[in-house]
């Protein structure tokens, strides 16, 4: 890929995948007896140095989660199927990256994530979504860390500044400003579909 083509880096929760956290916390919750932000923590707290960044496999990081949960592998179960099947991806920015790629426009996904990820968008035929898909858990770092970022650019060929990276999260679209990339927060569909062609349009 030429270093002076244009490129589009996308993170996934937030972004491509609408946001279904803060509705499972709560009906977990109610369900569990415990306050949202309680089970949230269960679910997450140190996940950035074990299971995010691959250190920890994902079934040994959903035994915590039981633990914390005091709760049964049945249950841990079923709130795995629940939290697979929320995920609901956004069709008309999936569509703008197809579109892309169609364009020999470079594209690339960067997210934070545990390692059930790809397996999901390979069943759910979107792995062909962008060329490269830089997860977390695969390259042993993740937002904000500058590493992530880099891995991304060099994959794609491109230079940080004729790349835009795209996050929900503005401390991620800020430290992507930092390495020289063209950064937007994503608060809505429109607004990151209308920012994308922007980019890509001008020389």
């Amino acid at each position: 890929m030429s270093p002076h083509a244009r490129g589009v880096l996308i993170d996934v929760g937030g972004v491509l995948v609408r946001e279904y956290l803060p509705a499972v916390a709560t009906d977990w919750g109610r369900r569990l007896g415990i306050p949202p932000a309680a089970f949230m923590a269960a679910l997450y707290e140190g996940n950035d140095s074990g299971v995010l960044v691959g250190r920890v496999s994902e079934d040994v990081w959903w035994d915590t989660v039981r633990e914390r949960l005091r709760t049964g592998p049945d249950v841990i179960a079923e709130l795995r199927r629940d939290l697979a099947a929320r995920e609901t991806w956004e069709e008309a920015l999936v569509a703008c990256l197809r579109g892309l790629r169609m364009r020999g426009v470079p594209t690339a996904v960067v997210s934070n994530t545990w390692p059930g990820l790809r397996e999901r968008m390979s069943d759910g035929g979107l792995v062909d979504i962008a060329d490269h898909l830089v997860l977390s858990c695969e390259v042993g770092c993740a937002k904000p860390d500058r590493r992530i970022y880099e891995i991304a650019l060099r994959l794609l060929g491109i230079e940080p500044a004729r790349a835009l990276f795209i996050d929900d999260v503005p401390r991620n679209v800020a430290a992507a400003r930092v390495l020289g990339m063209a950064g937007h927060v994503h608060t809505g569909t429109v607004e990151t579909l209308a920012r994308i062609e922007e980019f890509t349009d001008s020389r």
